[in-house]
């Protein structure tokens, strides 16, 4: 576990600048499209007006930015659902059959980057099972239930079980799985808290409250999951054949989703990773939200798009972004927080969902990437000619904030203008 910013410990040097902290970045995805009517934004900084799908974000409108009008050409006309979704983070041509081919996905760009300064070069989440097979337009189900890929073939296989994920950020194998992680760094812990300020005392204090309360939240989803196993065994099923709750995820997508996220903050704050992504609902997702009185799925409600029903469906979404950046944005660093020295990314794959419609894409964007990145802003690129308004832009001028230089990505050559 690396430590939290400690104002003592660096008593004797300068305060580092915001540029001297790690970047992180970070992209939350939800499949099939907003409430086009409830998804807006106008102003900027604290006079930015929220539609109703954004209001989560009022806290944080100094800190965001809401984009509007950008599009992934490549993902545009090649039919519905895996096509829309397949090359999202990547902007290349994606191809049909039994073989897979999208490119190497923004996410997976940068932690090539960044990434060998930490445990584990990113962390891939997901609260949705992946999809087998092939849709109906002869693209793989693959293309729906991932977004970052390692290679042009491989996506990365994505972590649905929070206990898993989060043994894997801290090399939880074997008997260590029974021992908490504070019982691990305990003496180094009591050592520290002798070198440091009554205030720093409370802060590292807080610190290893948190990692406990949610290393506390795991423990109990393991035991289900093992539980689960268990269950699947006796009846000589695979666990990944069986719906939830009986599959060992959590029945509430609420509990899953702020576990999750939960979990990309301290592995931020804990410098394990510093990229991750997270699929709350796929492309073509079957979740239900009787939390939010929404009779249908997930995709079936996306057919109904203007509705009541999926605009709550589309702001629960949105609430748990704004849960993920108010997370990273109370914890200080520096002259600043954790939030202020990273990038989040809220995108989907479609607009409108009744109509499959992917011409503009809803996108956000929270935290300042160190001090390069402006914010508390809505920057509207809708009726500009599509050479001003490529994803693939925006996806390079991001790039060159953490050192990854390139003259093109996807259908990209140029940065986009504003950003």
């Amino acid at each position: 576990m690396a430590l939290p910013w400690l104002p003592s410990l660096h008593a004797l040097a300068d305060t580092p600048s915001a540029g001297a902290f790690p970047k992180r970045f970070a992209v939350m995805f939800l499949g099939n499209g907003i409430n086009e009517d409830h998804w807006s934004a106008t102003g900027n900084g604290a006079e930015m007006k929220l539609s109703k799908t954004l209001e989560p974000l009022e806290p944080l409108k100094k800190k965001i930015n809401v984009i509007d009008g950008l599009f992934n050409k490549a993902a545009t006309g090649q039919g519905i659902h895996p096509a829309q979704t397949g090359c999202l983070l990547t902007g290349a041509h994606i191809t049909k059959g039994a073989i897979i081919h999208s490119g190497v996905s923004v996410d997976q760009m940068i932690a090539s980057r960044i990434g060998e300064s930490t445990p584990q070069s990113s962390i891939v989440l997901a609260c949705d099972q992946p999809m087998t097979g092939y849709h109906e337009t002869n693209f793989s189900m693959a293309y729906s239930s991932h977004i970052s890929w390692q290679t042009p073939e491989s996506p990365v296989p994505v972590e649905i079980y929070p206990s898993l994920a989060f043994d894997n950020l801290f090399e939880n194998r074997g008997s260590l799985r029974n021992l908490s992680i504070l019982d691990r760094v305990r003496d180094s812990a009591e050592s520290l808290t002798r070198k440091i300020s009554s205030t720093d005392k409370a802060k590292l204090d807080e610190y290893l409250t948190s990692v406990r309360e949610v290393e506390k939240r795991v423990e109990s989803m393991r035991a289900t999951k093992d539980t689960a196993e268990d269950q699947a065994k006796a009846k000589n099923r695979g666990l990944f054949t069986m719906d939830r709750p009986a599959n060992g995820l959590p029945e509430d997508l609420r509990d899953h989703a702020r576990l999750m996220c939960d979990i990309i903050a301290i592995a931020f704050q804990t410098d394990k990773t510093r990229v991750a992504s997270l699929i709350i609902s796929r492309d073509l997702s079957a979740m239900y939200y009787p939390f939010l009185e929404v009779k249908d799925g997930h995709h079936s409600a996306s057919h109904d798009n203007a509705s009541a029903g999926y605009e709550r469906i589309a702001r629960f979404h949105v609430s748990q972004f704004a849960y993920l950046a108010q997370k990273l944005d109370s914890m200080p660093e520096g002259d600043g927080t954790v939030l202020d020295h990273s990038c989040l990314m809220f995108l989907s794959n479609l607009w409108i969902g009744r109509k499959h419609d992917n011409t503009r894409l809803p996108l956000l964007l929270a935290g300042g990437l160190g001090g390069t990145l402006e914010t508390g802003r809505t920057l509207n690129f809708v009726g500009q000619a599509e050479e001003k308004r490529k994803m693939c832009s925006l996806y390079l001028s991001l790039m060159d904030r953490y050192g990854v230089k390139l003259d093109q990505f996807g259908d990209a050559q140029e940065r986009l203008e504003r950003i």
